[in-house]
């Protein structure tokens, strides 16, 4: 059951990313949204079971990628059930607008951003944890720590006023670049996981 729980996640976060880049390339903005709620869910499943095969020297490193994990879960949650409730179905004010429309560089789109720093630093942890036994769990390994590197920019830049553009409809194109290049890099995370559990649990 751990190890089926932990493939089927891993399936979850490889089928939801890349149905996300669909998504982004058809510019079908209320699909992104939508699939940006499962992928959450698949994520935890993937990094639970990372967890539950972490050494005892490995305990505290999987602990916190749990964490992180479930601090990401919840904030994407919100952040995009707002998108695809209160903001798509609602009336708002131009000031509301700003804050809660992810499209307008607001505060739900801050809080975005952090969650995937979040993200960035549950992979970093869980990384670490990864029992290193064929060449595929060694790319595993460092493609899941370099990717904590994202939390970063994903923590830094909002406060640095990047975005603040985005709330005149000035965006361009090169936030959905940037989101494109983070689903061809996490794709092979969530592939290389799902072959991880699938030959533990022969």
């Amino acid at each position: 059951m751990n190890r089926t729980l932990s493939r089927v996640g891993a399936a979850i976060v490889t089928m939801t990313v890349f149905v996300f880049a669909v998504c982004i390339v058809s510019h079908f903005t209320f699909g992104s949204y939508l699939v940006c709620m499962f992928l959450p869910i698949g994520f935890i499943m993937m990094t639970a079971g990372f967890h539950h095969e972490s050494s005892t020297e490995t305990k505290v490193a999987a602990n916190t990628g749990l964490t992180f994990a479930a601090v990401y879960t919840v904030l994407i949650l919100l952040v995009y059930f707002a998108q695809t409730t209160t903001v798509r179905l609602e009336d708002l004010s131009e000031q509301a607008s700003r804050v809660l429309d992810y499209r307008r560089g607001g505060l739900l789109f801050n809080y975005d951003l952090l969650g995937y720093g979040m993200m960035a630093l549950s992979t970093f942890f869980t990384g670490l944890t990864i029992r290193v036994n064929t060449k595929k769990d060694l790319w595993l390994k460092r493609l899941m720590q370099i990717h904590g590197v994202f939390f970063l920019s994903c923590f830094f830049m909002p406060i640095t006023g990047v975005f603040t553009h985005m709330g005149d409809g000035q965006g361009g194109r090169g936030g959905e670049i940037a989101l494109l290049i983070w689903c061809v890099y996490f794709i092979p995370v969530g592939i290389l996981a799902y072959l991880h559990f699938s030959r533990e649990s022969e």
